[in-house]
């Protein structure tokens, strides 16, 4: 069956507690992925299946084949829908926020050098083992300066996340076909909607970090409305 004709789209989504849903009261109904997917099942003849992978506090390091944890868990999943050889498998994926905090996360900080090299393991990974899937890379959203929970983030993390956009960007000429830049605007959007996220209080005040039901929920449509987008390429309407 030729791609323009798949019927299946299995979408695995990589991230942290963003991705995961931290903090909401229904993160199975409310998580950005289920949003993402329940606007691309209002839009597309396709039929839809997920599994989120998102891990609170997660950074790309968690996520490295090496390590042999998270990543043997996007494995799993991938193969729990590899029974259909016709579904395009697509995998979702949002890194870089705990990255950037300066301390706490693991790895944090994690220079752009250094994340560019993990990100590229991950991306080389996934095609080794899954040659026709398909990899959408989304830029980590705003957090407001004065973030730290366990961890702290603050201004100068705020700057290192916002050196790894670039990185992201370029991935699709190194991968032609294969890796796709997906949502771009999230930290630009956020960054004027504070309201949008829960208010958590930290060591330096009430800080901006996780989205609310209501910045899920527009976070996880704007993921869906990037990766339809990328599935019209391949000729699923």
């Amino acid at each position: 069956m030729a791609i323009g004709q798949t019927k299946q789209v299995n979408i695995v989504f990589i991230g942290n507690s963003i991705t995961r849903g931290a903090g909401l009261q229904h993160p199975k109904e409310e998580a950005p992925p289920v949003k993402a997917v329940e606007w691309l099942r209002s839009k597309l003849k396709a039929t839809i299946a997920f599994s989120n992978q998102g891990v609170s506090g997660s950074t790309t390091l968690d996520f490295l084949p090496s390590v042999n944890r998270l990543f043997n868990n996007v494995v799993t999943a991938a193969n729990e829908f590899n029974g259909n050889t016709q579904a395009l498998l697509v995998f979702s994926m949002v890194l870089g926020t705990n990255d950037s905090a300066i301390e706490g996360p693991n790895g944090s900080p994690v220079s752009s050098a250094q994340y560019e090299k993990n990100i590229k393991a991950i991306i080389d990974s996934l095609l080794a083992l899954y040659p026709k899937c398909i990899i959408v890379l989304h830029h980590p959203i705003w957090y407001s300066p004065n973030t730290q929970n366990s961890s702290r983030y603050l201004g100068a993390g705020l700057a290192r996340l916002q050196t790894y956009f670039p990185i992201l960007d370029k991935m699709p000429k190194t991968y032609p076909g294969k890796v796709y830049v997906g949502y771009t605007q999230g930290f630009k959007f956020f960054s004027k909607h504070p309201e949008l996220f829960i208010q958590e209080q930290g060591a330096q005040g009430i800080f901006q970090l996780h989205p609310n039901a209501d910045g899920a929920a527009k976070l996880g449509t704007d993921w869906g409305k990037a990766i339809q987008i990328i599935l019209k390429t391949k000729g699923i309407n």
